[in-house]
């Protein structure tokens, strides 16, 4: 079974490109990435915690209306 680990930022840019979204954009004080009409704020720290993870994805999840398994995170 896998388990939530921390995840550096460039890497979870890293999958979400692969996820389907596009290059980040600069705006104001964060970058943005987009997926269709949804539109995510990054956080600007260089390693995001567990719990920052899972209220990330969570976000998406809700954002895009797909449920993405930590099992097909990881492997992105």
């Amino acid at each position: 079974m896998a388990k939530w680990k921390p995840c550096k930022r460039r890497y979870f840019i890293k999958k979400l490109k692969r996820f389907g979204f596009e290059p980040p954009e600069p705006g104001g004080h964060h970058f943005y990435m987009r997926y269709d009409a949804y539109t995510l704020t990054l956080p600007s720290n260089k390693e995001y915690s567990v719990p920052q993870v899972r209220m990330l994805l969570n976000e998406i999840q809700r954002g895009i209306g797909k449920k993405i398994a930590l099992e097909e995170w990881e492997n992105l």
